[in-house]
């Protein structure tokens, strides 16, 4: 499971395909806008580049190299979050955090978790094995790293 803390770039790399949307936790954002409105969508749009638009002083042109006509895939992720409860914006609630550097956090679990548990421990075995089989060949460019 993941907690991001971008929506620009953790939706980029949802739609992408780099990240699942079904292993993602929530995404704690720094945004303040409802995917399903038809103004603030076009403000977040425009704002990230989607479609190669201008963008906006306050935003990174993260949605940049994503063509227009996949607007309406990049409206769905957003509105699938939402509704999912998987969109967290503090900004609705007076806050403002700071952009940060890393935007996705994998979620452990603790030997405490597993140690009544087998089968979660046989599960969460299993997934580190993938995870590091996943961080050590990079589907772009066959890159190996033999740090084991």
């Amino acid at each position: 499971m993941k907690v991001g803390t971008s929506l620009s770039r953790c939706v980029r790399d949802i739609y992408e395909g780099t990240v699942d949307i079904y292993d993602v936790l929530v995404i704690v954002a720094r945004t303040d806008f409802d995917p399903e409105d038809d103004g603030h969508w076009k403000q977040i749009w425009n704002g990230y580049g989607g479609g190669n638009a201008v963008g906006s002083l306050y935003s990174q042109p993260e949605w940049s190299n994503i063509p227009a006509e996949h607007e309406q895939a990049v409206r769905d992720i957003c509105v699938k979050l939402k509704k999912q409860g998987k969109l967290h914006q503090p900004r609705q609630y007076g806050a403002h955090p700071a952009r940060m550097h890393h935007y996705w956090y994998d979620v452990i679990l603790t030997p405490d978790n597993l140690a009544n548990n087998p089968t979660a421990e046989e599960a969460w075995n299993n997934y580190k094995i993938a995870a590091k089989l996943g961080t050590t060949i990079s589907a772009s460019n066959l890159v190996f790293n033999d740090n084991f």
